[in-house]
């Protein structure tokens, strides 16, 4: 026989069990969740490093990138030379970014901000945890996702565009006209404008957290560190995990240098 429960103890739940008392709007004798470590205003938050070194210099190193190859391609004309170069930099930042968020720190990994329907439907309902809005909230992260494969999937016609002026992708004569005509359609039209549009959503969604909820994200994302409940768990951002991530970063540009030149 198991042990006995001593007399005024809270069971604990099953996440099966908190599903269904969230579903059915059952309020149980059985602990709360998320844990009062998580949601009681009244513990004190300590700083806890979230972004490891290597995910805060990606992040700036993509919005110069992305800024500057959207400026040269603005400008035109001899500036086009640059505008590919740019592309080349952001295709070598994203290789790095899809491995980074296998093998990096905890909250930068992808399975950190998966965005489950039911941590959505709370951030919705302003009822997130603690731990939910640690890394990248439920709705942040949908914008990381969409940031991820909108840049690859432009950076991926941009290889193979054609403008029809003076300006090709390195990977042009590979592939079919047919392909080069919808891909260059793609990267000048809807590529472009949706990632325009999601720039400025994210811009806004940032001063909104910042200035309206308070909550110094840009803070954050310079040194790293969150004000959270003791416990959370910390990103691992030692030398170690810096020069693995300079090595895949290395290899990254590598590859990129190497087909660009391949392609030559």
């Amino acid at each position: 026989m198991g042990a006995r429960r001593r007399a005024g103890a809270v069971p604990e739940c099953t996440e099966f069990a908190r599903d269904r008392m969230r579903r059915w709007r059952i309020v149980a004798p059985c602990a709360r969740w998320p844990p009062p470590l998580l949601t009681d205003p009244s513990i004190q938050s300590v700083p806890v490093r979230i972004w490891d070194l290597p995910t805060r210099v990606f992040h700036a190193a993509l919005v110069l990138s992305v800024t500057a190859a959207i400026v040269t391609a603005e400008v035109g004309g001899d500036w086009m030379a640059w505008h590919l170069r740019c592309g080349e930099a952001v295709l070598s930042l994203l290789a790095f970014r899809w491995a980074w968020g296998l093998v990096g720190g905890h909250w930068s990994r992808f399975a950190a901000f998966v965005p489950a329907p039911a941590r959505l439907v709370r951030a919705l309902r302003g009822r997130a945890a603690a731990i939910e809005r640690a890394g990248h909230n439920p709705l942040g992260a949908l914008s990381v996702w969409a940031f991820l494969l909108l840049l690859s999937l432009q950076v991926a016609t941009g290889l193979v565009a054609d403008d029809e002026v003076a300006t090709t992708g390195p990977l042009n004569a590979h592939v079919s006209g047919r392909l080069a005509r919808r891909a260059s359609e793609w990267h000048a039209g809807w590529g472009a404008d949706l990632i325009l549009a999601l720039i400025a959503l994210h811009v806004l969604a940032v001063a909104w957290y910042t200035w309206g909820r308070r909550e110094p994200l840009l803070r954050a994302m310079w040194s790293g560190d969150k004000a959270l409940p003791p416990g959370t768990r910390a990103s691992r951002d030692g030398v170690g995990p810096r020069l693995l991530a300079l090595a895949i970063w290395a290899v990254a540009a590598g590859a990129v240098l190497a087909v660009v030149r391949w392609a030559d």
